[in-house]
């Protein structure tokens, strides 16, 4: 669940607070009507456009990621110059620039949720392709990890907006401006990655360090982000300390204080929301990703060429390693687990075709690889398929299971060596 968390919260950081600074300027700047159709145009072919996108990327080979975010990037910067251009000639050209700035930044409102939505909304296709079953408890936490990474972005967005428009116009511009371009500048990198990738552009030291730097750094462009979004509470809590309204009456009072009340809640929501998303995104990420400790391989007899395990060593359900040393220096690992309301044992390698040699975990009862996440049901240990581990030879007798050395090592070349 906490992962899902993490990754929706990383996700889509940057546009709930690009699309909630966008909206805000839009109701400062423009009239109510053009606004408000603006505004619903923006975020409709937005959510629309990223949903068809969530289609294609997910149940058709029609889209190359590093294209498609090529194209909504520079589409994105087109935007962004001819808002800033036209912006500017607003007093001198009145309905043109008001027309074409505003129509221009609905365009950027809309390539933010373009970007960022198609990934998430294809979270529960993801999860489900992940797992061993649509209806299962993992299944079920992990869609609730992302649901509430959902929650925490649209209060975010709220917040953002609901406080920047208790700015002065002025104020509101800078902050947007500043966020814009500090994702401009993300984008900026990502497009000459793309062009070097393709070879539409030759490479050279400089461009080359840029594209590593925000590789390598990609989190500090979020943090810029939010940092930037923090500039919101700040200049409210300094206009609400300032603000020396005058009042003919008790009443009027009242309704200034209360003014400034809702100043301060929004100020603290919008505080709160950035606080927790960097939280998310450092301490409990920490925690989520913390290494995982396989349990220590235990001791089986090597009896006449085989491994024997007594049904006594694994009786009680949880998950044993057992492993093969073998001349060249490897370990060959093998689990056993008694499955949950049968006589019967789940036996593989402690390794998988598709994640190799990293293992599996024994946790709340579930048998968990190491590499992926992915959960095993326990009843289909000893069978081919997905992450399962890799089938093995063996047979029972005498109350043991006999393991093969022989057919250990032919499974020799999936182990490097010692863990």
């Amino acid at each position: 669940m906490l992962k899902y968390l993490i990754s929706t919260t990383e996700l889509l950081i940057t546009a709930a607070i690009g699309v909630g600074l966008i909206l805000a300027y839009i109701r400062l700047s423009y009239n109510s009507l053009a606004c408000r159709v603006s505004c619903i145009a923006g975020i409709c072919t937005g959510i629309v456009t990223a949903a068809v996108m969530a289609y294609l990327k997910n149940f058709t080979k029609l889209i190359d990621t590093m294209i498609s975010n090529f194209i909504i990037f520079t589409v994105s910067l087109g935007m962004l110059v001819i808002f800033f251009l036209f912006a500017a000639l607003r007093k001198k050209l009145p309905r043109v620039g008001t027309f074409v700035s505003l129509t221009a930044l609905t365009a950027v409102l809309a390539s933010y949720l373009l970007y960022a939505l198609p990934d998430f909304i294809g979270y529960p296709v993801t999860i489900w392709l992940n797992e061993n079953g649509v209806f299962s408890t993992n299944v079920l936490f992990k869609n609730i990890g992302a649901v509430l990474g959902g929650i925490l972005m649209i209060v975010t967005c709220i917040a953002v907006r609901a406080g920047t428009v208790r700015l002065a116009k002025t104020a509101a511009f800078v902050i947007m401006t500043l966020a814009l371009s500090a994702n401009a500048v993300r984008q900026m990198t990502v497009i000459i990655n793309v062009l070097i990738s393709k070879r539409w552009i030759r490479s050279n030291t400089v461009l080359f360090n840029i594209v590593k730097f925000s590789t390598n750094h990609a989190d500090v462009f979020i943090y810029a982000a939010m940092c930037i979004a923090l500039l919101i509470p700040t200049a409210l809590l300094i206009k609400s300390a300032r603000a020396k309204e005058p009042y003919d009456n008790p009443a009027q009072k009242r309704k200034i204080k209360k003014k400034h009340i809702v100043i301060r809640r929004w100020s603290a929501t919008v505080a709160a929301c950035l606080v927790t998303s960097v939280l998310c995104m450092t301490a409990v990420k920490a925690y989520v990703n913390k290494p995982v400790e396989l349990s220590p391989v235990e001791h089986a007899p090597e009896i006449d060429g085989n491994i024997c395990v007594s049904f006594e060593m694994v009786e009680d359900g949880h998950l044993h390693r057992f492993g093969y040393n073998t001349e060249s220096g490897k370990e060959i690992r093998f689990i056993v687990i008694k499955k949950p309301n049968s006589s019967s044992y789940g036996i593989g390698l402690d390794a998988c075709d598709i994640c190799g040699e990293t293992g599996y975990y024994e946790k709340d009862g579930q048998v968990v690889c190491k590499l992926c996440d992915v959960v095993m049901n326990i009843n289909t240990i000893g069978f081919k398929g997905g992450c399962n581990p890799i089938v093995i030879d063996y047979k029972i007798e005498n109350g043991q299971i006999l393991v093969p050395i022989s057919g250990l090592l032919e499974h020799e070349s999936e182990f490097r060596g010692r863990m």
